[in-house]
């Protein structure tokens, strides 16, 4: 078996706890414990189900088999004992394409972490690789809040993120599973998932969503769309006449309550009088939004 190198303190070989997870720093210096780097066999290791990324495409696998086949595997992966073996932290696209490339080993590093950690340690490097479909981003977020127990504030800091970014992920959840499905095999982009959110009913999402799919339409068009369905639903054929168009004091106004509360914000405005509608898409949402109301 080949000899096992100990990596004593922090070295620089992937990314600790600390390096991954800001405000971490007190916690990672307290463990005294070194780390292993070793050589290990593939088929020793293998993937953790609650992986954040769900999909792996295709043509930058290829690539990076083919850069594996010239230059190897630069960076070793991160994982961590369990009963079978070693279960992936972060790295699994390189174990996947070292396999491709018939490699038989791979340099790892060992760390010791709770399934919380090794969560979010895989939730970290997926972001700053930007390897994260935007719906698997949004259900990562929504893991850590709904079965770690976290707040979207909590969330924010611990991945280094404005608030209001993790709100407007978690927005996207809100589409129907069949929007969702686009989402996650390209056929549409992020902005034109939030541009589905305002179109009402999931009937009308995936009625438009299909529409914009099929039609290569740009997110611009897809907003018109959008606003056009949500207008047309609240004014069906034979009812009131429509309302007349916002000014540009209550658009502007609204714009500045969503940035402020992560949320989608409707005024309804006549002549100075009118709703304040704040919509939100879970529980954990709207704790969240209160806060900073009530705060």
């Amino acid at each position: 078996m080949t000899e096992r190198k100990k990596i004593e303190g922090r070295r620089a070989l992937g990314k600790g706890l600390e390096a991954l997870i800001p405000g971490a720093g007190a916690q990672g210096r307290t463990a005294a414990a070194p780390r292993e780097y070793f050589l290990c066999p593939v088929d020793r290791i293998h993937p953790d189900p609650g992986q954040p990324r769900h999909k792996i495409d295709k043509d930058s696998l290829r690539e990076l088999v083919e850069s594996i086949r010239e230059k190897g595997v630069i960076q070793p992966l991160i994982v961590r004992r369990d009963r079978d073996g070693y279960v992936l932290i972060a790295g699994e696209r390189r174990w996947r394409a070292a396999q491709l490339a018939g490699l038989k080993e791979v340099h790892v590093v060992i760390k010791e972490a709770t399934n919380k950690e090794a969560f979010e340690m895989a939730l970290v490097e997926n972001l700053h690789r930007e390897d994260l479909n935007p719906i698997e981003e949004a259900e990562a977020y929504q893991r850590l809040i709904a079965e770690h127990g976290l707040t979207q504030h909590e969330v924010a800091a611990r991945l280094g993120r404005d608030r209001s970014t993790i709100g407007n992920s978690l927005r996207l959840l809100g589409l129907p599973p069949e929007v969702r499905g686009m989402v996650l095999d390209g056929d549409l982009s992020e902005g034109h998932a939030r541009a589905l959110l305002q179109a009402g009913s999931a009937q009308a999402i995936c009625a438009l969503a299909r529409k914009i799919a099929a039609g290569g339409l740009s997110v611009r068009e897809a907003e018109r769309m959008a606003r056009a369905a949500a207008q047309g639903a609240a004014n069906p054929k034979g009812g009131s006449p429509a309302k007349p168009a916002q000014s540009a004091q209550v658009r502007s106004l609204a714009e500045r309550l969503q940035r402020a509360l992560g949320a989608r914000v409707v005024i309804a405005d006549r002549r100075g009088k009118g709703r304040l509608e704040i919509h939100y898409t879970s529980y954990a949402e709207l704790d969240a939004i209160l806060d900073k109301i009530l705060r």
